[in-house]
Parts: structure tokens; C-alpha cells; sequence
């Protein structure tokens, strides 16, 4: 195996990992509307995140530098191409941010309530939004032979990339559901159960069309077995919560992330980018790539950096592991 080929292959690793957290992070934004029903509730399902979710974008970070230095060619066109959706996302996680860390400063009604209103936006935004991105990197963009983006933002809105939105809207709103009645207890832990089987049954029917759209239109065995362990897995995801299996639960629904995105990077391989207009003109993992010298020091570099990150991170939810609920937030009087 190339180098470059490596590298594609740790880069569909770096966006799994990206969704399987960041999913469970949006999706419990999207939550504090749909779920919880005053303000310790919303506080409950903030808290339940706040410890994790910076850490989560990190992901995101090592996502695009990863693809800027193997992949230049791959980063310039995705991102002069896809430059509006892409502004939008950044600008909501930069807005999010700074919701989770202001919300709480000040003590009146309509200040936290203004926070708590961006929160979920923007967290709804970006879910929907990369789906959009993804579906349209797989199902192919207007590249000429110049390795140039020359469509519209109107192309980038097809049936398909719409669909691909509303299946991880709706999959990280699961996700982080499970997450939610996996960090609560109480009351709110049982609605979220409820709210999991419901999510879970519209998000199958969605995930399923989306999926076997994509295996006929681009599918081979090796996308085939990863579709199938998608739809097992989220079907296994919704038994378990139903029978308050929440553990398995969120472990099943993140192997349905893991799954489907694995799906999406495998019908995408060799290309990066397809060509719409030509598949001559599709960018690849050979001619999207850097030199053989910069893949094998960034090897060198990933090979050293990324165990100390896992353990990090890992160390953080450890510490953080204990369930929340009502009764241990504070009064704000105090």
C-alpha cells in the first residue's frame, strides 16, 4: 500500500472519529430544545458535554490539517468549491463556543436564553450541513481539468446531498439522545429513552434510503458489508435503548457512524473528488497528493502524536464518566 493510500485511509479514521463525538455533541445541542423542558434541564444536558465538547473539534482540526498537508490538491478544491456551507459551519462552531462559555455569565432571562437559542442552531446547522458536504464529495461536483471547483451553491442542493443532510441531522440527534439517557438519570433519562425510539425509527428509514442510494449508485462488496453493518447496528442501537440498554446502546450507535461514514470513504476510493463533468478530471488519491517525503514525515509525526491524544482524551471521559440530573445543579440564587 502507497503512502497516499495510508493516508486516505487515516483521514476516513479522523472523520469517524469526528462524527462518532462531535455527533453526540450536536445532538444533545439540538436537544435542549427537544428534550428538556426548563432551565436545569437544559442545564443538565449542557453539562452533560461541557467537559468533552472542545476536545471533540479536535478531531475536526486533524481532520483538515491532515487533508491540507497529504492531500493539497483535494483541501484547495473542497474548499474553494464548498466555501459557503463550510463558512457556515465555521462560524457556528465559533459561535457555539462561545455560547457554551458565556451562557452562564450573566444571571437575566433573556441573556441565557439568547445563548441557549444559538446553542441549538448552531448545532443543528453544522449536523445538517456535513451531511450536505459528504454526500456531495461522494455522489461527484462540477471539476474541470484544471482541478477547479466551476459549479454553484445551487449545484451543491441536489436530492442527494439533502438527503445525506437530513440523515446526519437525524443520526446525531440520535446519537446524542443515547448520550443523554446514557448521563442522566431522573426523569429527563426516561424521556430520553422514549425520544431515542422515536428518533431512532425515522433516522433508520432515512439512513436506509440514503445508504442503498448510494450502494447502487457507486457501491461495490466492500461497501456493501459496511452498509449492512450500519443497518444492523442502528436497528441494534434502537432495541437496546428501548430496554434500557443505554451503554450498548451508544456503542451500537456510534458503530452506526463508524459504519456509514466507512461506507462513504469506500465508495469515494481511489477518487477524493469525482468529476460530475468528466471522470478523467476527478481529483484522486495520486494526483491530489503531496510529495512521498512530506507523507512519510507527517507517518512519522501521526505515529508519535496521535496515541498521546487518544490517551488524553480518553483520560477526560474517564474522569467525567458519572451521571447528572436535576438535583445536582445549583441553585443560581447561590
Amino acid at each position: 500500500m502507497e503512502l497516499h493510500d495510508v493516508w486516505f485511509v487515516l483521514i476516513a479514521v479522523l472523520w469517524i472519529g469526528y462524527f462518532f463525538l462531535e455527533g453526540f455533541d450536536f445532538g444533545v445541542g439540538v436537544l435542549t430544545k427537544l428534550l428538556a423542558r426548563d432551565r436545569p434541564e437544559k442545564r443538565v444536558l449542557i453539562n452533560t458535554i461541557g467537559p468533552v465538547w472542545d476536545g471533540n473539534e479536535v478531531w475536526l482540526l486533524t481532520a483538515g490539517g491532515a487533508t491540507f498537508a497529504a492531500f493539497p490538491e483535494w483541501y484547495a478544491t473542497l474548499f474553494s468549491g464548498f466555501y459557503l456551507p463550510l463558512l457556515i459551519i465555521l462560524i457556528c462552531l465559533i459561535i457555539r463556543g462561545v455560547a457554551f462559555e458565556y451562557r452562564a455569565k450573566r444571571p437575566e432571562e433573556n441573556w441565557q436564553r439568547n445563548w441557549e437559542q444559538a446553542i441549538f442552531w448552531t448545532s443543528l446547522l453544522p449536523a445538517f450541513l456535513w451531511g450536505v458536504a459528504f454526500g456531495n464529495i461522494v455522489h461527484g461536483v462540477k471539476i474541470d481539468a484544471d482541478m477547479e471547483y466551476v459549479g454553484t451553491v445551487g449545484d451543491l442542493l441536489n436530492p442527494y446531498a439533502l438527503l445525506g443532510g437530513l440523515v446526519t441531522l437525524t443520526l446525531f440527534t440520535f446519537h446524542g439522545t443515547v448520550f443523554a439517557a446514557l448521563k442522566t438519570v431522573g426523569d429527563i433519562r426516561e424521556r430520553a429513552r422514549a425520544l431515542a425510539v422515536k428518533l431512532g425509527l425515522v433516522t433508520a428509514v432515512l439512513a436506509l434510503a440514503f445508504l442503498v442510494w448510494t450502494q447502487a449508485d457507486k457501491g461495490d462488496s466492500w461497501s456493501l458489508a459496511a452498509m449492512l453493518v450500519a443497518a444492523v447496528s442502528l436497528v441494534g442501537a434502537i432495541g437496546a435503548i428501548r430496554i434500557g440498554r443505554e451503554g450498548w446502546s451508544f456503542a451500537l450507535s456510534g458503530l452506526t457512524i463508524a459504519a456509514a461514514v466507512a461506507m462513504l470513504f469506500l465508495t469515494l476510493f481511489p477518487n477524493v473528488m469525482p468529476s460530475s463533468l468528466d471522470p478523467a478530471w476527478s481529483l484522486t488519491v495520486t494526483n491530489a497528493s503531496s510529495s512521498p517525503y512530506t507523507l512519510k514525515i507527517m507517518t512519522w509525526c501521526a505515529a508519535i502524536a496521535t496515541p498521546l491524544v487518544l490517551l488524553y482524551q480518553s483520560w477526560t471521559y474517564w474522569v467525567f464518566r458519572k451521571r447528572i440530573g436535576t438535583q445536582h445543579i445549583a441553585d443560581p440564587a447561590h
